[in-house]
């Protein structure tokens, strides 16, 4: 690493990359940082854009990013990298992908730890919107440190999309999964519903849930359904196995839950929302820290989230099936011309075995 030189912008890349190593789950956002020595150069003003940005190619000193909730934050983990290397840091250039934090948390701010370790100049993609962590720009620039903003911001910015939008809203990222047949239900007349879609689609969808901090479903799908809201993944030997994240399972309605539901099993914890107001269930789980709630079902919790314009995110598996008659995915919208239809931005589309999968989120 200490032969390695990159200008600050293929520093950013290389900070997003180290970002996007970290879980996509829990409170704290995906960081990456990048350490690069300070060349002598006439300084910048604050706040310029990219194009302003010194182009020269710096040599990289040190890297780290965030491993999750409890772990040292990014610019912490490239510090520690540095020490590590017995690399001096003072009048270096700290690349980061999210403006540096002023919040004592589980871990002292970043803006402070950059103070201490001598940082000249802070590099960052995207300023952080949470009110209790924000100011780590305005913090190290009155102490005299060189801020730049805004470098490669669109890139930044997809990489956090979840997590800025729970983050600015205060209450969680909702991803809507449906899974349907060609002519749009989600069981039969009879109420059989497994498995309309094939074990690629499933596979996938159990992949996303080990990304999400919480699964929902209404208290009528744990009556008829009994699931297990568990996250399973293929380890290396291909065996299925509960994988190392297990979300939150979260039951909503006023009805109980079975003394024998599965849900009561292993997985993750288990709370149940009493209650068929959207917006006191979104309360109670940004108040249990939950950044990104994954609404698996029925029907009824469906559409009573989308009714409330509370769905960030579709998620909707098609399967070439047609069963001509059963239950809709989605009930009474109070829709009642094209007009007033709930649309959304198709953002990907993608085969999975012999299903398909639309990614779609919500019109701003």
């Amino acid at each position: 690493m200490g032969s390695q030189h990159l200008t600050i912008d293929a520093a950013m890349t290389r900070a997003l990359e180290l970002a996007a190593r970290g879980p996509a789950y829990g409170p704290n956002p995906r960081v990456g940082c990048v350490l690069l020595a300070h060349p002598d150069s006439e300084a910048l003003p604050d706040g310029a854009a990219r194009d302003g940005v010194d182009a020269r190619p710096r040599r990289v000193l040190a890297e780290g990013y965030h491993r999750g909730a409890g772990t040292p934050h990014a610019e912490a983990a490239a510090l520690a990298d540095a020490r590590a290397r017995g690399v001096d840091v003072r009048g270096a250039t700290a690349v980061v992908t999210l403006e540096p934090c002023a919040h004592t948390g589980r871990t002292p701010p970043c803006a402070d730890a950059l103070l201490a370790a001598g940082v000249g100049e802070v590099v960052h993609a995207v300023d952080d919107p949470n009110p209790t962590a924000a100011g780590g720009g305005a913090r190290l620039r009155a102490a005299g440190v060189h801020v730049v903003r805004g470098v490669r911001a669109s890139e930044g910015a997809a990489l956090l999309h979840v997590w800025l939008t729970a983050a600015r809203r205060g209450t969680p990222y909702v991803t809507l999964k449906t899974a349907t047949t060609l002519d749009g239900f989600v069981a039969a007349s009879d109420g059989t519903s497994r498995w309309i879609t094939g074990p690629e689609a499933r596979a996938h969808a159990h992949r996303v849930r080990a990304t999400v901090d919480a699964i929902a479903v209404g208290s009528g799908t744990v009556r008829v359904d009994d699931p297990a809201l568990t996250a399973r993944v293929a380890g290396p030997d291909g065996a299925v196995r509960l994988a190392e994240h297990q979300p939150l399972r979260v039951v909503v309605g006023r009805s109980g839950i079975p003394p024998h539901a599965r849900l009561r099993g292993e997985g993750g914890p288990l709370v149940h929302v009493r209650t068929h107001d959207v917006a006191e269930v979104l309360a109670e789980l940004a108040a249990r820290d939950v950044r990104h709630v994954l609404v698996e079902g029925g029907p009824t919790l469906a559409t009573a989230f989308l009714a409330a314009g509370a769905v960030d995110e579709l998620h909707a598996y098609v399967a070439p099936v047609l069963l001509g008659a059963g239950r809709r995915a989605v009930g009474d919208l109070g829709v009642t011309t094209i007009g007033a239809a709930r649309r959304f931005r198709t953002v990907e589309v993608r085969r999975v075995g012999d299903d398909a999968l639309t990614v779609s989120r919500r019109l701003r």
